[in-house]
């Protein structure tokens, strides 16, 4: 059957509505307002599918709209007043002094806010400037013309399970560009396709990630110090030789925002970055903020740690990579909102600067060399091996190595060169290589199960629709994960989608995967952390997915 689909032109199409992605389309307004600008953002609105710690470094603001701290923009309620380091012990904790960090590692002059809330503002500012902007309208395929992208397709509505029209069928349209910016965030499913198709990690290091597991609690009033930011590592990822730490930073209206990081280059396949981020809230520290207080919320979603070294090449015929697309994030400082901003600017002014001179769909290279010779590079430079001397010799020892790297690159001497990264997939381990953890139930006070924690993210898919959550050989769940890895997916999946089953009168205690789509907050790990790789996430049906408030 031939499909006929709308097609709508625009001189650039911009694929995500986060910070890269708006700040893109503001500052293609602002250069040029004629320009017409359309931004695709998967989730129900903008916003709904950001989420991040999270303390925001204001220079790119700066930059892109420098009145932002007298307007009504919720970045400016709450400025950091407060910074602690805690090293945690299984009972205790002990604070690291500030002292023993790189200038470059404080807090002053940050603010800790929502970034979903702040990408909101950022979306009113974009329409105020006349960028469309799409809520519920998923890029799922690029357009080419021969090598080059000439825009995206947006995913087709009303498709039941089989993958045939439904009565309400509405086909996606084609949206055509001079030049398209993916900005999908990390671990994009079209940044993942294009990185095949051009090669572009042909010169940098694997990326890797961690992930983030982030809720919002009201705690009680005695007990909120507004602008006080806490970040945390030790245990309990030291028990199992893993790696990541907590966060806890109190906001705006009496709400603290914490979460807990896990690297996915975890060896132990029997560690669920789910239990321990309900372990870390249960150490006396933690509780002592929370007791007396409410959950409102709960996300999950991988960060980019890969470091400058896993920076891929940025242009390709007709497009660009933004943010955490491309992975701008500095790992130590746990902050890549700024760089993300400030990549989406410039490749708004390289897009602008080829269509002023009448090019269309060439490959941006001055974008790429620009950025390399940013303030983006300058600061990531300085933190690049941060994640691989963790890594490489564990929480303890790793720290001391990565503080004195970054105090030597501070001091412009760089002892250990750029140092390399495995994927996360093939650090798994086998499982009989290690004992299995027995996790503590969960109280229902300060610790949940993982299906209740779902119902705080608000997540909804229509249930008739394709699975988005593809095998690529669907034998290889109970084939090789099973025995080999003890079935990691039931483990790594922060949302529940992934569980072994028994099969209906199968012999002995034969399993299969079953596959919980509708639960699935779209935080991409099983797409990374798979050992084998089996598993493609692609974007669901337009508005699916978590619709988080203030997250």
């Amino acid at each position: 059957m031939t499909i006929q689909r709308e097609t709508m032109p625009y001189d650039v199409v911009v694929v995500g509505g986060g910070p890269a992605g708006l700040a893109a389309a503001i500052r293609i307004k602002q250069l040029n307002a004629d320009l017409s600008v359309c931004v695709l953002e998967k989730g129900s609105e903008i916003g709904a599918h950001i989420l991040s710690g999270a303390v925001v470094d204001p220079r790119a603001m700066d930059e892109l709209l420098p009145d932002w701290r007298d307007s009504d923009c919720p970045l400016a309620q709450t400025p950091v007043t407060d910074n602690w380091h805690w090293v945690l012990t299984k009972g205790g904790h002990y604070a690291v002094p500030h002292a023993l960090m790189p200038p470059f590692m404080s807090n002053h002059g940050n603010y800790t806010a929502s970034l979903g809330n702040l990408c909101r503002w950022l979306g009113g500012k974009a329409e105020e400037l006349g960028v469309e902007i799409f809520p519920g309208f998923p890029a799922a395929e690029l357009l080419y013309d021969g090598d080059r992208i000439i825009g995206v397709q947006t995913g087709d509505m009303g498709v039941d399970h089989e993958g045939n029209p439904k009565p309400d069928y509405q086909p996606g349209m084609n949206l055509t560009a001079k030049y398209t910016v993916l900005a999908e965030g990390a671990r994009g499913h079209l940044t993942k396709r294009v990185k095949a198709k051009y090669d572009l990690e042909r010169d940098c290091q694997p990326q890797v990630y961690g992930l983030g597991i982030k809720e919002l609690w009201d705690i009680a009033p005695d007990k909120h110090v507004p602008g006080r930011v806490l970040h945390t590592q030790g245990w309990p990822l030291s028990e199992s030789e893993s790696w990541g730490g907590g966060f806890l930073y109190h906001q705006a209206g009496g709400q603290v925002a914490l979460g807990f990081v896990t690297a996915l280059d975890y060896r132990n396949p029997h560690v669920s970055p789910y239990e321990e981020f309900q372990r870390w809230k249960q150490h006396p520290a933690i509780r002592a903020i929370l007791e007396g207080g409410k959950r409102v919320s709960y996300g999950a979603r991988v960060i980019n740690e890969g470091g400058w070294q896993s920076v891929p090449h940025l242009a390709f015929p007709g497009g660009v990579l933004a943010g955490c697309s491309a992975g701008f994030v500095n790992v130590p400082r746990i902050k890549g909102s700024h760089t993300a901003m400030k990549s989406g600017m410039l490749a708004a002014e390289a897009i602008v600067e080829a269509i002023t001179a009448g090019h269309e769909g060439t490959q941006l290279d001055g974008y790429e060399a620009t950025l390399r010779e940013s303030w983006i590079a300058d600061e990531l430079k300085l933190v690049q091996n941060a994640q691989p001397l963790v890594a490489k010799f564990g929480g303890a020892l790793g720290t001391v190595l990565a503080g004195a790297d970054m105090w030597a690159r501070y001091l412009k001497v760089n002892p250990f060169g750029a140092m390399a990264h495995h994927t996360d997939a093939e650090a798994t381990g086998r499982a009989d290589l290690y004992q299995p953890i027995a996790y503590p139930k969960p109280d229902g006070v300060i610790s949940f199960d993982r299906l209740t924690s779902v119902s705080f993210s608000f997540t909804n898919h229509e249930e008739d629709q394709p699975c988005h959550l593809k095998l690529t050989d669907p034998s290889v769940p109970t084939r090789i994960n099973l025995p080999r890895y003890a079935g990691p997916e039931a483990r790594y999946c922060p949302a529940g989608v992934y569980e072994f089953v028994d099969v209906p009168g199968g012999e002995g205690d034969a399993k299969r995967l079953q596959i919980n789509a509708q639960n699935c907050v779209h935080c991409k790990t099983c797409d990374i952390k798979d050992p084998t790789g089996n598993i493609t996430w692609v974007a669901p049906e337009g508005g699916g997915g978590p619709n988080y408030p203030n997250m």
